[in-house]
């Protein structure tokens, strides 16, 4: 599997990010992408870290979703690749339209770092297969407009659709439904506020983030197995 960790200005989980790739599963290339590069046709997933992209201006992500590289993680995503987007990524997913919502303020107005308790809603993805159906993990956030928001009828469509992939155990920072991570309708593009790469290994606190990266590896490996 070649996997690429798109680096933008004020990313600051890029390194987190690599380093999940590249110590825990057995990727064949992981590649620090710049912003700048037109293309991430290469590559077999595609990986936008946590951070400040542009500073957080305008709104989180707003100025990511136009950077060079993005119509080609658009392009990439409908063709059915694997794309994840955490904390940061995620707002980048939702200004591109690649997953419906938005991000407001937590309902507090504080920036929130600590570790959580987070529910597997739906381990029927290509990232959430190592998991258990209604598995409880402890997974860190860090965030300060984590606040997930959809109308009415898009909430109601997640649930119905199964597209919730992630819930906080309690009510965190304010999102409907207690909201921690969702789908897009192929199950291929996954946006959560939770760290998954900040939790690799007990020494940290947590291993609870590892089986999300085998997943990804184990769908990468079951989907190109040659038979004889």
């Amino acid at each position: 599997m070649k996997a690429a960790v798109i680096v933008f200005p004020g990313s600051n989980c890029d390194m987190d990010m690599y380093h999940a790739l590249t110590d825990f599963i057995d990727a064949e290339t992981v590649d620090l992408v710049p912003h700048t590069a037109a293309s991430v046709a290469a590559y077999d997933a595609i990986f936008l870290p946590g951070g400040f992209s542009y500073g957080d201006y305008l709104r989180s992500g707003a100025i990511a979703r136009f950077a060079p590289v993005i119509p080609s993680v658009i392009t990439e995503a409908k063709k059915g690749k694997p794309v994840l987007g955490v904390c940061n990524g995620f707002q980048i997913l939702l200004e591109a339209d690649l997953l419906p919502g938005a991000m407001k303020r937590n309902k507090h107005l504080k920036y929130m770092c600590r570790t959580v308790d987070v529910n597997v809603e739906n381990a029927d993805t290509c990232f959430t297969r190592a998991y258990e159906q209604g598995e409880r993990l402890r997974i860190p956030i860090a965030h300060g407009e984590g606040n997930y928001e959809c109308d009415e009828t898009t909430y109601e469509t997640l649930k119905a659709n199964n597209r919730i992939a992630f819930t906080y155990a309690s009510d965190v920072n304010g999102s409907i439904g207690n909201i921690a991570g969702i789908t897009n309708e192929a199950g291929n593009v996954l946006g959560m506020m939770p760290h998954p790469e900040r939790a690799m290994e007990k020494l940290l606190g947590s291993e609870d983030g590892r089986r999300l990266f085998t997943s990804v590896y184990r769908h990468w490996r079951d989907t190109h197995a040659v038979t004889t």
